[in-house]
């Protein structure tokens, strides 16, 4: 594996190769916003936006296994940087979490579009988002559908849909 430069409790220690002192630069810029007392911590529940803000997708069960490698003994609620720092930088070198193609969220799509018909209806994606593998919330589910729906035709162009989905399109 390669070395990160950065040991537990030395955030602040200058990192020789550019390329991961570039990683710590992203990897803080992203942290910083939800650091709100500029104290090196944020609240547990804001990891699973900064790591998607950098780029990487884990399912909520690997955000669960990463937070258990940055929490502290006694879990306190909070994730400090000088933990989350290293954890991160190799998380981003090995390049893991990647988003999928398009082809491959398309190709995701169709195995649900039975019909070959290519769309979806909301209450059929409801039935597999809500009721199979890692199950969306109500919430998740609602703010998902309030971008996927055509809202003329009251369904899911999935291929319309995967292209507005993929990072380089989300605002």
């Amino acid at each position: 594996m390669a070395e990160t430069g950065i040991d537990a409790g030395e955030t602040n220690k200058p990192v020789t190769d550019p390329l991961v002192a570039e990683i710590h630069k992203r990897i803080r810029e992203a942290f910083s916003p939800f650091d709100d007392d500029n104290n090196g911590t944020v609240d547990v529940r804001e990891v699973g936006a900064i790591i998607r803000s950098l780029g990487c997708y884990p399912t909520e069960a690997e955000i669960g296994d990463m937070l258990q490698e940055v929490e502290e003994e006694e879990p306190t609620g909070f994730i400090r940087l000088e933990k989350f720092l290293p954890m991160m930088t190799r998380v981003l070198q090995e390049r893991r979490y990647q988003p999928a193609s398009e082809e491959q969220l398309v190709q995701a799509f169709q195995v649900l579009d039975v019909d070959r018909k290519s769309h979806l209806t909301p209450e059929e994606i409801k039935k597999y988002l809500m009721e199979e593998g890692e199950k969306f919330t109500q919430d998740e589910m609602d703010e998902m559908l309030s971008a996927a729906v055509d809202k003329e035709k009251g369904t899911i162009l999935y291929r319309d849909f995967v292209t507005y989905m993929l990072p380089e399109n989300v605002q």
